[in-house]
Parts: C-alpha cells; structure tokens; sequence
C-alpha cells in the first residue's frame, strides 16, 4: 500500500541521517503531509515519538560504536549531533539506564533499539462512524499557543492553557461569542511548513475579536468522526483513525487545520467531533 511505503520510505530517510538533526519537513515531505501530520501518524503508529524513537537509534548505535569500536565519548556525542559529552552522557542513560563510560564493563547490559519497519495489520473490529464534508472557509476568534515542531512537548502546553482559560473566564466568554457554524468550543491545530504552529481554542463567530485573536480556518474538506467520553476517549479514536481509518479510506491528510469540536465540553462526559482534513489519493 503506497501509505505504508511513504512510511517506510520516511524510516530508512532517518537511518540514513541518524548523524544529522532531525529534519522533520523533510520527513513529512516523504510521507507526503506536513511534519505534524507526519509526527502524529508515527507516534500512533509506533507507539513511541518519532523524537525519542530517533534517540532511542541514535543511542542503539553509538553504544554499538562505543562498546565494539572503541570510540572516545567525545567523538561519539559528535558523531551523533550533540554539542557536549554533557548532552550526550544526558541521552544515553536515559535510554540504556548506565553513563556510557560504564559499557565497556564485562556483564554491563545495554539496550538495542532495531530500525521499525512498518506492515499492514488486520485491525477494525469495531465500527467507526464518520461522513465526508467539504466545508467553507469560516473565521474563528479566541486564544493560542505556540507549538513545539516535536509534537510530544505540545501534550502539557495545551492541557495548560485549557485550564486557564476555563479559570479566568475567558471560555466562558468565548461560548457566548459563538455564533455560526460549527456551533461548539474549538481546538484548533494550524500546522503546515508554511507557517508558525498554532494552537486555537476559539469558537465560530461574527463577533468583533474585542482584545481577542481571529483566524480563518481555510475551506478543505473534512473527515468528521464524532466521539462521546473522557479526554482520554478523545485521543483513543485520534489514534483508531490514523491506524485504521487513514490507511484504508482512499484519502491522505488535507492542507488544513485539524480540529476537535467539543459540543459539550465537560472532561469527563464530552461529545465531541474530530475533523481530518482530507484529499483523495
């Protein structure tokens, strides 16, 4: 399947460069979407960040180049990006649990970390409910958050800033903002390679911005998977849609925002939608 090649394709791209920085355009250049998009399709499929599975190899080899090559530390923690042996020492226990001055003890254990190699796998026992919407541009008014280009260290900002806005008001402002389509409280990801990363949590509205910040979600067509539950649920059909959805749908990830449109917003009973910008292959 061509999805699973791109993947593929993006994997021996970084065992081909694990001595240069990560370059997460790149890679989403492979895989044919943005670097977001391509981070967010890995970790779910992998199961770990796509930045510490490049640490995880990184340290693999260079215990590897330390242990049976002979390498000084220093030259390994330059051969694999680091800019001091303070960095480095840093990286490697955290992957191998031991500094790397101790992996040439007789009886040591270090760990080795192979390259993925990404499959198809039967999955879908359960159903998912979703429709195709091509939708116009609308305009969405609220506060954001700069993003992180490696996509884990976005997963405190945003709770963070959920949580002030619903303790100083500010959420409670935006619902009696909202006024068009679609009628419920928006997190909304703006992440392609064209411009900074942003997280919105806005609603649709007419209303002048009053102090606050605007954006127009651009017009693209949507795959809408509705959801009910905990945050928790939210991110379990966010995985179940890149690991089974995506790959047998015929589309591929659109050049829009994604967004959650939360209709009832409380944590723990929400209804909720997620929308995938999507084209047709």
């Amino acid at each position: 399947m061509e999805w699973i090649e791109r993947l593929n394709n993006a994997i021996r791209y970084i065992e081909e460069h694990l001595t240069d920085e990560p370059d997460y355009e790149r890679l989403g250049q492979i895989a044919c979407c943005s670097s977001y998009h391509f981070q967010r399709m890995f970790a779910y499929m992998a199961g770990v960040p796509l930045s510490e599975y490049i640490r995880r190899r990184k340290m693999s080899l260079a215990a590897a180049d330390l242990q049976a090559a002979g390498m000084r530390i220093l030259d390994a923690a330059l051969k694999y990006g680091y800019s001091s042996p303070t960095a480095f020492n840093r990286a490697f226990q955290s992957v191998h649990g031991i500094p790397p001055s101790a992996v040439k003890k007789e009886g040591v254990v270090i760990k080795s970390f192979p390259a993925l190699t990404f499959a198809i796998t039967i999955k879908g026992v359960e159903e998912m409910n979703y429709r195709i919407e091509k939708k116009e541009a609308f305009r969405i008014v609220g506060v954001s958050v700069p993003l992180y280009k490696e996509i884990e260290k976005n997963f405190a900002v945003i709770p963070q800033k959920w949580q002030e806005i619903a303790q100083n008001g500010t959420l409670q402002r935006l619902v009696g903002m909202m006024d068009r389509p679609p009628m419920g409280v928006l997190g909304v990801s703006t992440c392609n390679d064209t411009e900074p990363w942003r997280y919105y949590i806005a609603v649709s509205s007419s209303q002048p911005q009053g102090g606050l910040e605007e954006f127009v979600v651009p017009a693209a067509t949507w795959a809408v998977f509705p959801g009910r539950g905990t945050n928790q649920s939210i991110q379990e059909l966010e995985q179940r849609i890149i690991t089974e959805w995506v790959p047998s749908s015929g589309y591929e990830y659109g050049n829009a925002p994604d967004v959650e449109v939360y209709l009832n917003p409380d944590p723990q009973n929400a209804e909720y939608e997620v929308w995938i910008p999507v084209v047709k292959k």
